[in-house]
């Protein structure tokens, strides 16, 4: 699993977070638990493979919003069921 963090600068309502997570859901099919914040200014998802950085930065700024950073790296789920 990956946890993809990308930063965003123009966000200013709750369709301009939906409007985010329907372009990630294009730009990465494969993308899960798509969320977004206009407050922190930025989107997360989760994929099962690694995610092509340039092609996503390049569709959030098509849309008119400004792509201000992604990171992307492991993720490994946390809970109760997980510990030893």
């Amino acid at each position: 699993m990956y946890k993809t963090v990308v930063r965003i600068d123009g966000m200013m309502c709750a369709m301009c977070e939906a409007h985010i997570c329907e372009t990630i859901r294009k730009a990465v099919p494969a993308a899960k638990k798509v969320t977004a914040s206009k407050s922190k200014r930025e989107a997360s998802f989760l994929t099962e493979e690694a995610v092509d950085l340039d092609a996503l930065k390049t569709a959030i700024d098509a849309t008119g919003y400004t792509c201000l950073g992604i990171e992307s790296g492991p993720y490994e789920k946390k809970g109760w069921f997980g510990r030893k």
